[in-house]
């Protein structure tokens, strides 16, 4: 049977164990939010790991270079936390965007707790105070629509920033529908985890 520690560093990449303890730390915090808060959906309470650790996890290999990162709607901090865990040693920093009162406070103590390089904005993505943030990669999982995603991180994906998104079964359809008003380089990773599920790498992003 594959090891957690394994599993991860076939996935992201290299870790150490250190590294796996703290995710396993955050899988513990998540945990016990959940049972007083929306964080997660309950089907996968039993599979945090798998679900939403690992899943967040895959984004690393894609961006190698990426210092600076802008998780746009963190929720329950998938990909964010994972992102900033994994990244920390190699000078990662990620902000991560979240309206929620209550998920922006779990946000703040998971980020105290695991002394992670990383700061929470308690505001909507739409606040143009947000654009004088530099940001290299921007994320975001189970949030909207490829079309709405294009409209929040627009920003930053049309100065040089690469997108990053989740997407489920339906993405081709997002991809026609998003091509309507947008023009953009896409790359298609297949997930790692979920089957007929896909990582859109984003870049140049223009509006047509």
């Amino acid at each position: 049977m594959t090891s957690r520690y394994e599993k991860i560093s076939e996935i992201a990449g290299p870790v150490s164990r250190e590294t796996v303890a703290r995710l396993e730390q955050l899988e513990a915090l998540v945990l016990a939010w959940t049972r007083t808060s929306n964080l997660i959906a309950p089907s996968t309470i039993p599979h945090v790991w798998e679900r939403h650790i690992l899943d967040s996890a895959q984004l690393v290999p894609l961006a190698p270079k990426g210092v600076s990162w802008m998780d746009l709607g963190s929720g329950g901090g998938f990909p964010a936390l994972v992102v900033a865990l994994l990244t920390a040693e190699s000078g990662g920093f990620v902000h991560m965007v979240e309206s929620n009162a209550k998920k922006a406070a779990f946000l703040r103590l998971a980020v105290g707790k695991l002394g992670l390089p990383a700061e929470v904005h308690h505001s909507r993505i739409e606040n143009p105070a947000l654009h004088s943030i530099k940001a290299e990669v921007v994320t975001s999982r189970a949030l909207a629509s490829l079309d709405v995603l294009f409209g929040y991180s627009a920003h930053w994906l049309s100065a040089g920033a690469v997108g990053l998104f989740h997407k489920g079964r339906d993405f081709q359809r997002e991809i026609e529908e998003a091509a309507v008003a947008w023009d953009a380089t896409l790359i298609q990773h297949p997930s790692a985890i979920e089957a007929d599920s896909v990582i859109l790498e984003v870049r140049s992003l223009r509006r047509r």
